[in-house]
C-alpha cells in the first residue's frame, strides 16, 4: 500500500459539492467509484477542502491509499477513462504514508469571477452584476482583511470547527478583460462560505452601500449578520493548494503540476 496525491479538476455544476452526500452526486463519490473499480476494492478519497454545490475547481489535490504504481500516468489515464467528463485527474504524486491532503495543506487560493455584461459564455462561470462597482475601493476594503485573523464574520454558521482563525496571504480584484473581474484570496486555511461572503460584501462597498470603516466593523462583529450575503457559487474556483516539498517522495516539482493546469 502507498499513499498518493492526486491533483484534480472539475466543473462543479451538476455535483452537489466535493463531499459525499447522502441525496447528490458529489466529486468525492465520483473519484472513489473509479478508484474502487480499479484498485477492485474500497478506496477512501479525502480532499483538500470541501467545496460548495456548484463550485468549480480547476486544481483540487486529494489522497488515497492505493496499490504502489510502477508507472502512475498509466494510471491517471486509466481514471480519466473511468470518470465522467467533467472531472479530470492531471497528475498522481507518492506521498509519505502520513501525508494528509487537508491537514498538511500550507494554503489554498480561491477566484471569484464577476461580469458587468451578459456573456452566454460565462453564465456558468461568473457571476453578472448589474449595478456599476467601484473596484478600487473594493480593494482597499479587502487590503483589511490582512488586519485580522478572527473571520467569524465570514463563516457559515453553526459549522463545527475548533477555530474561525484565518491568515490571508493574498486578497485582491483585477480586471481581465474589458466587462470582467477576478477577485483572488489566498489563505492558509478558509471557514465554510468563507470566500463568497467576503466577495458578497466586498460588493456592498463597491456600491458604495458600505463605507471602509463599515467593512472593518463587520469582521470586528464576528457576527455572521453584519455581513453581506453569499454570493453564487457558480462564479467560485478553486485554483491552487500548495504543501511542503518533504511530503512528496517522487522527484517531480510542484510547479509542474501548476502550470500542467493553467
Amino acid at each position: 500500500m502507498a499513499r498518493y496525491f492526486m491533483y484534480l479538476g472539475y466543473d462543479g455544476t451538476n455535483y452537489h459539492g466535493w463531499q459525499i452526500q447522502p441525496n447528490g452526486t458529489s466529486v468525492q463519490e465520483e473519484l472513489q467509484k473509479a478508484l474502487s473499480t480499479l484498485m477492485r476494492r474500497p478506496v477512501e478519497v479525502v480532499g483538500a477542502g470541501r467545496t460548495d454545490a456548484g463550485v468549480h475547481a480547476s486544481l483540487m489535490v486529494a489522497h488515497a491509499d492505493i496499490d504502489a504504481l510502477a508507472d502512475a500516468a498509466i494510471w491517471v489515464g486509466k481514471l480519466n477513462r473511468l470518470l465522467p467528463p467533467d472531472i479530470a485527474v492531471y497528475r498522481m504524486r507518492r506521498v509519505a504514508d502520513d501525508a494528509h491532503a487537508r491537514f498538511d495543506a500550507t494554503y489554498r487560493k480561491y477566484q471569484y469571477h464577476v461580469t458587468t455584461s451578459k456573456n452566454p459564455f460565462l453564465r456558468h462561470y461568473a457571476w453578472r452584476v448589474f449595478q456599476p462597482l467601484d473596484f478600487g475601493r473594493m480593494n482597499e476594503a479587502a487590503s483589511v482583511l490582512f488586519e485580522y485573523t478572527d473571520f467569524t464574520s465570514f463563516s457559515k454558521l453553526h459549522t463545527d470547527v475548533k477555530t474561525n482563525n484565518c491568515r490571508i496571504l493574498y486578497a485582491r480584484w483585477e480586471q481581465t478583460g474589458a466587462d470582467e473581474w477576478v477577485f483572488t484570496i489566498q489563505a492558509d486555511r478558509f471557514l465554510r462560505n468563507m470566500v463568497r461572503a467576503v466577495v458578497g460584501t466586498l460588493v456592498e462597498v463597491g456600491r458604495g452601500k458600505l463605507t471602509i470603516e463599515g467593512f472593518r466593523r463587520v469582521i470586528e462583529a464576528k457576527n455572521r449578520c453584519s455581513a453581506g450575503t453569499s454570493v453564487p457559487g457558480n462564479a467560485l474556483f478553486l485554483v491552487d493548494v500548495g504543501y511542503p516539498e518533504h511530503l512528496f517522495l517522487d522527484a517531480e516539482e510542484k510547479a509542474s503540476v501548476s502550470s500542467a493546469v493553467k
